[in-house]
């Protein structure tokens, strides 16, 4: 049986018994030697086996009150760390606070088919950005028509690979607003309460966008083609491979519609920093097998353990390892960076007028909204005696070539 984790972290509060870092201290070393490990996932293996360890360094703090001592160990920062997003998510959402409107927002899930998936592990960077991209521009090409809305929305959108069993499953969750600035610039169009875009024109429109995309990167020769995905280089393979697609119907899943801002806020405080599985989800770790908690969509979201040898655990965990530098969330629209403080500007002087009191603020969530995505704890308060400040007194250097 692996040794699970230390019983507290830093900050004094209980940890999970099991973590991914668990995982890879004890089977990555031989998992690299014997897989071929892309630069930017050894990378993210390092940074999580040393995350909080004496291997970053750290520093000691102790207790003005009573006295106590602690050492709290630096964080790897590494975004596909399950331990590193508390403190980047409660910073990215308190920025987003200042970006949402007093409207109703919606919710649009864009999922690629399966078939995609064995192209897009040699070509993630490409792919990743052709979905955002179409994603963006269907939702826009409804807003733009004047039989849909006739105006301009603002779309945040966040890129999810996996799914609950760790699978290759890649997808973005759009939020969406609930109206947008009309083409002119001059009014503020709303959308019917509700309701956004019927979903199954939006599958055929996002499809089309996705294909024509791909289609072209091929021509321009920016696609590669190895592993499961060599036989698409060939012509015919391709060709047949594209009518397929095209004969698919493609998943566009429109969730229950959010409320008001808090319920975004809320929302987004959840999904944005998310990795592909949480250490609280990691039950066991026994002779090189992994067991895990997931929960089984198909059959009515039943709660599930499933269990993996390490290595195929870890093989999975890659999966969802970005490239280096590539941005999992992305705003478009009244949201793009260009323009986005204008018109932002504009949209709150074209709605001040209008009444808000019919905005639901439980937006169908099933928890309440009112509660603010706070994810951290008060680290300065001592966690022994809970009264006196904890102040630093020693800083703890790295330490270097040395195993976690």
């Amino acid at each position: 049986m692996h040794a699970p984790s230390s019983a507290a972290t830093a900050a004094g509060t209980e940890r999970p018994a099991y973590e991914v870092a668990d995982i890879v201290s004890a089977y990555g070393a031989e998992y690299r030697r014997t897989h071929d490990v892309l630069p930017v996932q050894g990378m993210a293996l390092r940074a999580i086996e040393r995350c909080r360890t004496a291997a970053l360094g750290g520093h000691v703090e102790a207790c003005d009150a009573c006295g106590a001592r602690r050492v709290a160990y630096n964080s790897c920062r590494n975004r596909n760390c399950p331990k590193c997003q508390a403190r980047a998510r409660a910073k990215w959402v308190a920025a987003q606070q200042a970006l949402l409107l007093p409207i109703e927002y919606f919710h649009v899930v864009f999922t690629l088919p399966h078939a995609l998936n064995t192209l897009a592990r040699v070509n993630p960077r490409r792919l990743y950005a052709l979905l955002f991209h179409a994603a963006a521009a269907t939702l826009q090409c409804f807003a733009r028509d004047p039989q849909h809305l006739g105006a301009e929305l603002g779309i945040t959108a966040v890129l999810h690979t996996w799914g609950q069993n760790l699978s290759q499953h890649i997808h973005v969750h759009c939020v969406v607003s609930g109206g947008g600035l009309s083409l002119d610039g001059q009014h503020w169009v709303s959308t019917r309460r509700g309701f956004l875009f019927p979903v199954r024109a939006l599958s055929r429109v996002f499809r089309g966008k996705f294909l024509a995309g791909l289609r072209q990167l091929r021509t321009r020769g920016l696609l590669k083609f190895a592993g499961d995905s060599a036989a698409l280089a060939d012509e015919h393979a391709w060709t047949d491979w594209l009518r397929t697609l095209r004969a698919t119907d493609w998943v566009v899943y429109a969730k229950p519609p959010f409320g008001g801002p808090k319920c975004v806020l809320k929302y987004l405080g959840r999904y944005t920093h998310r990795v592909a599985i949480s250490n609280q989800r990691i039950v066991s770790i026994d002779n090189g097998v992994v067991c895990f908690r997931w929960k089984d969509y198909a059959h009515h979201n039943q709660l599930k353990v499933m269990s993996l040898p390490a290595e195929e655990f870890l093989r999975r965990f890659l999966l969802h390892v970005v490239p280096s530098g590539f941005m999992r969330i992305r705003h478009f629209g009244l949201l793009a960076n260009r323009h986005r403080a204008s018109k932002l500007a504009r949209c709150r002087m074209l709605l001040e007028p209008q009444p808000q009191a019919h905005i639901d603020t439980d937006g169908g969530l099933s928890t309440s909204c009112d509660a603010s995505p706070s994810t951290t704890t008060d680290a300065a308060r001592c966690p022994v005696c809970g009264a006196g400040p904890l102040r630093i007194v020693e800083i703890l250097a790295p330490l270097r070539g040395v195993p976690p």
